[in-house]
């Protein structure tokens, strides 16, 4: 996307939404701090009290007293300056994957926001260098394991502020690279951190956060996949569209559920909804898919209202009113709120492939696809017998399925007592988010190859019944279209890995539009 094409997020002026970080992590949007003087103007006053308070030697949690449980020990004024570095140096301990660069950028957009609310007494030199690693694309490398969630993500925020002081590693053009070396190839200084800016860069929930903001929105496309192929198998086996009807789901209230079945109602008539099968009742997967998947709906607003408040919040600790000029210490690190929300997402999320999953063991055995062949093989004669079409595919969707429903264990009732004691009451919401993203790939992966099956299924029934495509409702047939573009029907058996992986990347990256949802993603 040429970059007088994208969009602008502004920090500092109004709220954030998940889309605007969803945007730059993407880079599909270009940063900018707020124009207004005012603002700036803001953003000085906090360090301007700080150092007033210094100047009179007043004592501050993190500037002018050691960390957690090193409160209780005071630091001499000449050492003040070197502790923000110490703080970053001795948290430099992150272990496991590292964190993908869309996530990674998220982290940088989320931090910044937090710290452009106004009240972390941080200078308008550190949202000018946060906001210029974005719109740069200097993504610092942050190691994805290491947080408890409380004193916020300590561990992995670390990484970012060692690469504003020109430590550690970013990645550059795509090429992983120390920070110290391109910076001096850019002809860049790095920043000598104020007394507070350690702290304040990494005391707080801005990686749990940025995560929360991409797994939001993966699982809002998700349950409009979950929808569509819901739809496919539907007509593949001949299912009882009345299950959907409108007055049925008026004595149901929920509204995310009661929109789930008007997409369903969407996509299988274009007006009175006619009976398919001879089977009065279908099974569950079918009958129940928009109360499971509306689960989803009705969850995604109070997911979005916790996710964006904690979005725009403060989180850090003490924080600094320079306005009233007042030190308030707190606990606003604590990732309570969105440690509830992906424990939350991810259980509903596993649901969606658990639904999935027994669509799909329904349409490929022949005792209850309604005389769909065995597998969904689209072989004919006697190559029947040599061709077992998507057989090996439900087994690894079955395994995909287990591996994400047994992920679902909440992360937040975890908690351990960390830090001499000090850190005694945690979130774990940084690994919640982490889990909630591992079962949103596994339940993609599930959906990449629900869907390929429901087209194939439709296409045999379509066949079997000497109907056309143009039988489908639009979107049903565009669907079909768009999937057989680069996913040819399964005749002979042929290995299906690399279609499974580039159907993923697609669905990954929002390529098919569904119910009305722009594509996002160039």
């Amino acid at each position: 996307m040429n970059k007088s094409e994208m969009r602008w997020v502004t920090f500092g002026a109004e709220p954030l939404t998940i889309e605007d970080v969803v945007a730059l992590a993407e880079g599909r949007a270009t940063p900018a701090l707020n124009p207004d003087p005012a603002f700036m103007a803001r953003i000085q006053r906090g360090a301007d009290f700080l150092d007033r308070l210094l100047a009179e030697e007043g004592v501050i949690y993190g500037v002018t007293t050691g960390y957690g449980d090193s409160v209780t020990r005071p630091v001499s004024t000449e050492l003040v300056p070197e502790l923000p570095l110490h703080l970053t140096r001795f948290h430099g301990c992150g272990l496991g994957a590292d964190l993908e660069l869309d996530a990674a950028r998220a982290v940088l957009a989320t931090r910044l926001c937090s710290l452009a609310q106004g009240v972390s007494g941080v200078s308008p030199a550190l949202l000018e260098r946060l906001c210029w690693l974005l719109e740069q694309d200097l993504v610092p490398r942050i190691p994805e394991e290491g947080s408890v969630g409380a004193s916020g993500d300590l561990t992995p925020l670390s990484y970012v502020a060692a690469v504003l002081v020109g430590e550690r590693e970013l990645h550059h053009d795509g090429v992983l690279r120390p920070a110290a070396e391109v910076y001096r190839e850019l002809g860049v200084t790095p920043l000598t951190l104020r007394p507070k800016e350690g702290l304040a860069l990494m005391n707080g929930t801005s990686v749990m956060t940025a995560l929360a903001c991409l797994a939001y929105a993966r699982t809002d496309y998700l349950m409009r996949l979950a929808t569509r192929i819901t739809a496919l198998v539907s007509v593949a086996m001949g299912g009882n569209a009345f299950h959907f009807d409108e007055r049925l789901f008026a004595a149901k209230p929920h509204p995310g559920m009661q929109g789930i079945a008007a997409w369903l109602r969407s996509d299988l008539v274009a007006g009175e909804l006619p009976r398919h099968s001879d089977r009065l009742q279908d099974r569950y997967s079918l009958r129940c898919a928009p109360h499971v998947i509306g689960v989803v709906a009705d969850s995604l607003p109070w997911w979005r209202q916790l996710i964006e408040n904690e979005l725009n919040s403060a989180n850090d600790n003490p924080l600094i009113d320079g306005e009233g000029e007042h030190v308030m210490h707190g606990g606003h690190f604590y990732g309570g709120h969105i440690a509830m929300a992906m424990d939350s997402m991810k259980a509903a999320v596993a649901n969606l492939a658990d639904l999935l999953d027994r669509q799909l063991a329904q349409l490929v055995d022949s005792k209850f696809n309604g005389g769909l062949p065995s597998n969904l093989s689209g072989a004919s004669g006697e190559r029947c017998m040599i061709n077992h079409g998507f057989k090996a595919v439900q087994i690894g969707v079955s395994a995909w399925t287990a591996e994400a429903l047994k992920l679902t264990m909440p992360a937040s009732v975890f908690s351990r007592s960390t830090e001499c004691h000090n850190q005694d009451k945690v979130s774990m919401g940084t690994i919640a988010a982490r889990d909630a993203l591992r079962v949103l790939t596994l339940s993609e992966q599930v959906g990449a190859a629900c869907l390929l099956a429901a087209v194939q299924g439709v296409e045999l029934r379509l066949s079997a019944r000497q109907h056309g495509l143009e039988t489908l409702s639009q979107p049903l047939r565009e669907t079909v279209l768009a999937v057989r573009a680069d996913h040819p029907p399964l005749v002979e058996d042929r290995p299906l890995e690399q279609e499974l992986r580039a159907l993923i990347a697609r669905l990954q990256g929002r390529h098919y539009q569904f119910y009305g949802e722009s594509n996002h993603v160039s």
